[in-house]
């Protein structure tokens, strides 16, 4: 009786030998020359990049447009052919977009698709295209080229960030709150000032991402597979007619460098934890125990079984999906810490990663755009929360400062106050000025009016929570605002 094995065997057949080394349909691989047999089918599913790079498919013909164009201007493939292969990239191109022509899920990766679209349509002049170049820096260029409107498109949807914290915050205007340290009532600050604790954090998100698209704009098409090309090209034009800024130095480098995935990805983690941090205030907020805010309908969820629940999904699924970003980074990091120069297949899996980061990130900055300006937020129980807990503590102890006394000896005065205060169960406003003399004699009338407001007009130092410096601030950040979305725009209409 024929075993398991044999069985399999007899099904499937004698293994075919195939002196093109190409797919079932005899398209053959770019690679053919040099086998004698197809691919398992099992590897060409496991090696296929389609799923991921199908995205780059636009800055594929892009690149392949400049690169073609130059091919023909130095004369290194016939001019007539340059402008067929131009012409079918851009028809090619077309049809994708249209929906008439889908990637084929048999030929490995984009690149292919696209090659093999257009020699559908042009014929064999079709493989002039590759002349001068490897499948190496092509890669290279289209994903930098990705990458880097990828940046531009992060740093635009920061700024509508930033615009939705400044709505909610001059819809808030003189909002005060109890500001935290280690999670406790530490000192009264205005609420617009903590939001635009959050806009600091994405401006810095915004410089990071600009400097890492200056840092990747550099082009690596001319490096070929890792040593140059013997062809008289013309990398600089190439590179201008692309819009970087310059060249790559090393053609080992270019093709194997990942620098500016991991720049990328680094800087949408970081992003991702920021809103994380304010995902977090969010949930603690609009809980019971603090019900500062409430969230609008549209941007919740209730429960299955208690109808009473108005949960912060959106919050709490921004907290848990920066572990994808941070985990795209580390992935990256992983994948480049032990390759050997040049290029290695490992780098196919970044694609996976930056997509992964930006699509989080992107779809994250979305949502909470959308759902900040809509929050209501309580001002009373606000207020109330940041007059409570002994939160003008410091304020006792600057008034003696200002009287004369150390700090250190006021802040130990004014700690014996708290425990005073605590033991019969009342705020310091509430202590009469004799019971302030008892711990400090140079404690004046003048103490007792001590207060939310002159604590907060007391901070009145750049940066500070003081109620004119807020608003100076939100003035300024308004404008930059409205600068950088000048810019954004100017940049999208640069042919």
């Amino acid at each position: 009786m024929p075993t398991r094995k044999a069985k399999r065997k007899r099904a499937q057949g004698p293994p075919q030998r195939r002196t093109d080394a190409g797919l079932a349909d005899g398209t053959p691989k770019p690679w053919g020359g040099r086998f004698t047999s197809s691919m398992d089918p099992r590897v060409e599913q496991y090696t296929s990049s389609l799923a991921q790079d199908g995205r780059l498919l636009g800055h594929d013909v892009l690149a392949s447009l400049a690169h073609v164009e130059m091919l023909g201007r130095t004369g290194i493939i016939p001019q007539q052919d340059a402008e067929r292969i131009a012409r079918g990239l851009n028809a090619v191109l077309d049809e994708f977009v249209d929906g008439k022509r889908k990637l084929r899920q048999d030929l490995e990766d984009v690149h292919m698709n696209v090659e093999a679209a257009l020699t559908e349509r042009i014929g064999p002049v079709a493989g002039k295209l590759h002349t001068a170049r490897s499948r190496n820096d092509q890669v290279a260029t289209d994903f930098r080229l990705y990458a880097r409107d990828a940046c531009m498109r992060t740093m635009e949807a920061l700024v509508e960030m930033q615009a939705a914290l400044l709505d909610l915050a001059e819809a808030n205007r003189g909002v005060v709150m109890p500001g935290y340290t280690h999670l406790q009532r530490a000192q009264p600050i205005l609420f617009a000032h903590h939001l635009l604790a959050y806009f600091e954090m994405l401006a810095r998100d915004h410089v990071r991402f600009g400097l890492a698209r200056a840092m990747m704009n550099e082009c690596p098409l001319g490096s070929g597979a890792l040593a140059g090309v013997p062809y008289p090209i013309e990398r600089e034009a190439v590179a201008h007619a692309l819009g970087f800024s310059d060249v790559t130095a090393n053609s080992v480098d270019a093709v194997s460098d990942r620098d500016f995935v991991v720049d990328f990805i680094s800087a949408a983690a970081l992003a991702m934890v920021h809103l994380s941090r304010l995902a977090e205030d969010l949930v603690l907020w609009s809980s019971a125990e603090f019900a500062f805010v409430r969230l609008p309908d549209a941007f919740a969820t209730g429960s299955s079984i208690m109808p009473q629940k108005k949960n912060p999904d959106v919050a709490e699924l921004a907290r848990g999906r920066t572990g994808r970003v941070t985990g795209a980074l580390m992935s990256i990091l992983m994948t480049l810490k032990g390759l050997p120069l040049a290029y290695n297949r490992d780098l196919q899996e970044d694609k996976r990663a930056l997509f992964e980061a930006e699509d989080t990130l992107a779809d994250t900055l979305e949502v909470f755009a959308a759902m900040l300006p809509k929050i209501e937020v309580d001002r009373a129980r606000m207020r109330k929360a940041a007059a409570a807990g002994h939160s003008l503590a410091t304020d006792y102890a600057d008034y003696l400062v200002r009287q004369g006394v150390p700090f250190r000896s006021a802040h130990e005065a004014v700690g014996k106050l708290v425990g005073y205060a605590e033991e019969r169960g009342v705020e310091l406003g509430r202590l009469s000025l004799d019971e302030l003399r008892r711990f400090a004699p140079e404690f004046g009338e003048d103490a007792r009016r001590i207060a939310l407001m002159s604590s907060l007009r007391s901070r009145d130092v750049i940066g500070g929570t003081a109620p004119r410096r807020v608003a100076n601030e939100l003035r300024r950040a308004r404008r930059e605002v409205e600068q950088l979305r000048a810019m954004a725009e100017a940049a999208r209409e640069e042919p």
